[in-house]
């Protein structure tokens, strides 16, 4: 085993330091866009679920459709068509824009169907219950149905914020300026992985609180026996 040469290769001081700023750059972005899109795709899924909930049939066949569509797409395929399509309609939009938004609508399809799992594990009498109270249907599913529904969406939802939120590297293919994209160029100009292992920290750096996050939010509101 070449120790030196592995250091040399992976974990040079003088090309780190060299690129440091590159990756740090694009550390922010990936960060930035990981809460934006986390954010955006959590609420809209659970809007989504709500409304849901109305058992409106033309609006249930809408959602229904909206999430089939966006769980079978893969996440590059909407950043693609959203990038390269849409300007053929006048809806130019910056490679941020259109990551934003692909994986906002790719979460949210995800993050609807859990929502709405969740809900129909209540039971009806509990929603009944609280109309009989006085509450009426928005302060039942409020206060009633979704606190019990939110403790078991929590992992599985906590698991797919994840998977979204680390495709935040796909935007290198529509030219974001995001961690992963930036150490790939700094490596291929420098000759050297070393910007790969920096790149490899960084999502550590921003991934592993989320994991851990998580994880605490499991144990937080799981079922009490």
């Amino acid at each position: 085993m070449d120790l030196k040469a592995l250091l040399f290769s992976f974990f040079n001081a003088e090309v780190a330091w060299r690129y440091l700023p590159d990756i740090l750059s694009g550390m922010w972005i990936t960060l930035q866009l990981g809460v934006a899109v986390a954010a955006t795709g959590v609420a809209l899924g659970l809007v989504l679920a709500v409304v849901r909930a109305l058992r409106i049939r033309p609006l249930n066949f809408l959602i229904i459709c909206f999430a089939d569509i966006l769980r079978a797409l893969p996440p590059l395929v909407v950043i693609m068509l959203l990038f390269f399509a849409f300007p053929y309609i006048n809806l130019s939009m910056s490679a941020f824009m259109a990551c934003w938004l692909s994986l906002s609508l790719v979460l949210a399809a995800f993050a609807e169907e859990i929502f709405w799992a969740g809900i129909l594990s209540v039971p009806r009498g509990q929603a009944e219950a609280a109309r009989s109270t006085g509450l009426n249907w928005l302060q039942s599913m409020v206060y009633v149905v979704m606190p019990q529904a939110m403790r078991l969406t929590v992992a599985p939802l906590t698991n797919r914020v994840i998977a979204i939120t680390k495709s935040t590297a796909l935007g290198s293919v529509v030219g974001l300026s995001e961690v992963l994209n930036n150490a790939q160029s700094a490596s291929s100009n420098a000759g050297n992985a070393t910007p790969l292992t920096l790149a490899a920290i960084a999502c550590l750096l921003i991934f592993l609180p989320v994991v851990i996050l998580g994880r605490w939010t499991e144990t937080r509101f799981k079922w009490k026996h």
